[in-house]
């Protein structure tokens, strides 16, 4: 059974740092392209970054460049979204996805809050 489990989102002031985490189970998780996505309130889904399935490759959002990192840890099965500075505007839930070929699998998500 597949299952991507988010974790490490909650409320914090802008200007603060989270760290997430995903766990991955149920597929070959070293092969897949892992990304993070984020979507608020009345918005669309959107890529927030996404790393390749050697680790190589990396695209951020424009929004979050210098300021977001992800990594990976394939012998953990877990993918990481490292945030700093966060701002207001960061505000949402936060999903982890796994993709190859076409697979597509989707974690239920973590909320993050960015408010004083």
């Amino acid at each position: 059974q597949v299952q991507l489990v988010e974790s490490g989102g909650g409320v914090v002031q802008p200007g603060g740092s989270l760290r997430l985490s995903c766990a991955a189970s149920g597929f070959t998780f070293w092969i897949y392209a892992m990304s993070w996505y984020r979507q608020a309130p009345g918005k669309e889904r959107e890529l927030v970054a996404r790393i390749r399935s050697a680790g190589g490759s990396l695209n951020y959002a424009d929004s979050v460049k210098g300021r977001f990192t992800i990594s990976r840890d394939n012998a953990k099965n877990t993918v990481y979204l490292q945030m700093n500075s966060l701002k207001p505007e960061d505000t949402g839930a936060y999903y982890c996805n796994g993709v190859r070929d076409s697979n597509n699998y989707w974690g239920r998500g973590t909320q993050v809050t960015v408010s004083s």
